[in-house]
């Protein structure tokens, strides 16, 4: 009976030494500072701002924006670049990042970077061309170069919007015709478009579409997306076309995604016709609508295969 005592007297003497020690070490290390911050306007109110992250020896958490040394953002660590809109135009502001960690540390601020919003102008309504030629090529595993040809406009093309997935990832001046977009995966395929826009904020069509693919981790498989996926918008219905993933096996089935979301299994009950594969459906007839769309196919191991590119269609 001797041994249950010392026991509990160890466990006692283990939790009180515990206890002094104060528990968990308190986070009290801040970020890095943000580098490789930038700000352009891109209208006569907007400025966008981007920069590079920010390390920490447990995680960032989220990034302030600050104008004239004033928090006007606060944004999620994934997020690299923000808009500040409703500023005055044709006039000079700076601003600066901090990033913060789950304690609530925070980096020394950026070193602030200018910019001069543009003039304003009166009662324009005309929207820039499409920019053309755009091409996509992939830089190592991470990133992905892009070039296009310029816009025209009746004033002046302020601005470049880059569109992944039918989202805005970023942002040049009217002056270039080329983007490096980072952050990507590797071994996965991407999809993207770009639009010009005007000091009065008219944005042109977007672009032709232009895929790449980053390149794959050493020892990665292959990718099993199926590719040329492909969209058309009529009244009422979409048309898509694809060339299924090469498995070894015939693909019987396909999941199709609308707008981010699961929409139907598209099945073939004997084996799928040889080439590209087509596929109808209906969406409501409303013009002006856009949808996005992408697919996976399922593998002969019975598991869903990477998505394909995602294309966007306007109803006409």
């Amino acid at each position: 009976m001797q041994r249950p005592l010392a026991t509990s007297l160890l466990t006692l003497a283990a939790l009180s030494l515990a206890a002094c020690a104060g528990g968990p070490e308190k986070d009290t290390r801040n970020p890095t500072t943000p580098t490789g911050v930038t700000a352009s306007a891109g209208s006569a109110s907007t400025v966008h701002v981007m920069w590079s992250a920010a390390t920490d020896d447990r995680a960032v958490t989220a990034y302030e924006v600050y104008q004239q040394g004033r928090k006007v953002k606060d944004l999620p660590a994934t997020t690299l670049m923000t808009d500040i809109a409703n500023l005055t135009p044709a006039t000079a502001y700076t601003f600066t990042v901090r990033a913060r960690d789950a304690a609530g540390n925070r980096s020394e601020p950026s070193a602030p970077v200018p910019a001069t919003t543009l003039a304003a102008t009166a009662q324009d309504r005309t929207p820039p061309t499409t920019p053309g030629t755009l091409r996509a090529t992939p830089d190592g595993r991470h990133a992905a170069t892009l070039t296009w040809t310029p816009a025209r406009d009746d004033t002046k093309v302020t601005a470049y919007d880059i569109y992944q997935a039918d989202a805005r990832v970023h942002t040049v001046p009217g002056t270039a015709t080329t983007a490096r977009v980072t952050g990507l995966r590797p071994g996965t395929v991407y999809s993207f478009t770009v639009r010009a826009r005007d000091a009065a904020e008219n944005s042109s069509p977007d672009s032709d579409p232009a895929d790449c693919t980053t390149a794959r981790a050493p020892g990665a498989p292959a990718s099993t997306a199926p590719t040329n996926l492909a969209a058309r918008a009529t009244r009422g219905e979409i048309t898509l076309t694809w060339t299924p993933p090469r498995t070894g096996a015939p693909v019987k089935e396909h999941q199709l995604y609308l707008n981010e979301s699961f929409a139907t299994t598209i099945i073939w009950g004997a084996d799928p016709p040889p080439g590209p594969a087509t596929y109808t459906f209906t969406v409501p007839p409303t013009p002006g609508t856009r949808y996005s769309v992408k697919l996976r196919a399922r593998l002969p191991d019975g598991t869903w295969g990477d998505f394909s590119t995602q294309r966007t269609v306007v109803v006409p």
